[in-house]
C-alpha cells in the first residue's frame, strides 16, 4: 500500500492542523514548486515510505523496484542537465552577450560585452563581462562579433541622431553634428545599415535638406550685402 500521508524530514506530518496553517504551507509549497523534486528529496520520501509502511500490508517489492528505477532516471536526468548547462556556459567564453542584470533595488540594467571567463560558485554559474560577474540567469542574447558590432554601430548612430534638434529647430550651428552623423552612417557596411532605424534616416535626411535651405539663404543674403556695399563705394568715389 502506497503512503498517502505527508512526510517531512522523515516523519509523518499531522494533516489535522488548522486551516491557517494549511494555507501557509500551501503558499510555501506553491512558491517552491518551481524548484521541482530533486533526487535527495525523492530518496528521502522513499526511505520514509519504507519506514512507516503498514506491516500488515507492506509495499510490494515490484513497486519498490519501479520507484528505484524512477529515482535512477531522475538522478541521470539531473546529472545530464548539469553537464549540458556547464557545456553551454563554457561555450559562451569569447562570445558577445547582452544581459539584463537586476540590482538589489530591483532596477534592471542592460550589460553588453564579451564573456571573458565562466565561474562556478555554490552551484551557480556566473559570466565575467566588462570586469563584472553576472548570473547566467541574466543572459538575454548571445551574438557573434559581426552582429554585436552592427548592433553597437546602430546604437551609436541612433544616439547621435537623438541629440540633434528637429528640422524645424535646426540652425547652421548644428551643421557639423549633422555631418558627423552622416559620416558614421556612410562608414557602415550594408549589413550594419540594416540595423539602423528608418526613423533615424528620415530625420537625418530632413535635417540635411533644411540645412541646405538655410545655407542657400545665408549665401543669398551675403551676396546681396556685398552688392550694396560695392554700390555705396562707387557712389562715394564719383562724388
Amino acid at each position: 500500500m502506497a503512503l498517502t500521508q505527508a512526510v517531512q524530514d522523515g516523519k509523518l506530518v499531522d494533516t489535522s492542523a488548522s486551516a491557517s496553517s494549511s494555507s501557509t504551507a500551501s503558499s510555501k509549497a506553491s512558491a517552491d514548486s518551481t524548484s521541482g523534486l530533486d533526487k535527495e528529496a525523492f530518496l528521502q520520501l522513499l526511505v520514509a515510505q519504507m519506514r512507516y509502511q503498514d506491516p500488515l500490508q507492506p509495499t510490494d517489492n515490484t513497486e519498490y523496484i519501479a520507484q528505484l528505477a524512477t529515482f535512477s532516471q531522475l538522478e541521470a536526468t539531473q546529472n545530464l542537465e548539469d553537464t549540458v548547462s556547464k557545456d553551454m556556459s563554457n561555450n559562451l567564453v569569447g562570445k558577445y552577450v547582452i544581459l539584463n542584470a537586476t540590482d538589489k533595488t530591483g532596477n534592471v540594467t542592460t550589460v553588453k560585452g564579451k564573456v571573458d571567463y565562466v565561474m562556478y560558485e555554490n552551484g551557480e554559474v556566473f559570466l565575467a563581462v566588462n570586469d563584472g560577474l553576472y548570473s547566467l540567469e541574466d543572459l538575454d542574447t548571445v551574438a557573434d562579433a559581426d552582429y554585436y558590432e552592427a548592433f553597437e554601430m546602430a546604437n551609436m548612430f541612433s544616439t547621435m541622431i537623438a541629440k540633434l534638434p528637429t528640422a524645424a529647430n535646426v540652425t547652421t550651428a548644428d551643421a557639423k553634428a549633422v555631418e558627423n552623423a552622416r559620416a558614421v552612417y556612410d562608414a557602415m557596411n550594408s549589413y550594419q545599415k540594416g540595423f539602423v532605424s528608418a526613423t533615424d534616416i528620415v530625420k537625418l535626411t530632413a535635417l540635411e535638406e533644411k540645412l541646405k535651405t538655410l545655407t542657400a539663404g545665408s549665401s543669398s543674403d551675403s551676396t546681396s550685402n556685398d552688392s550694396s556695399t560695392s554700390g555705396s563705394t562707387t557712389e562715394t568715389t564719383d562724388s
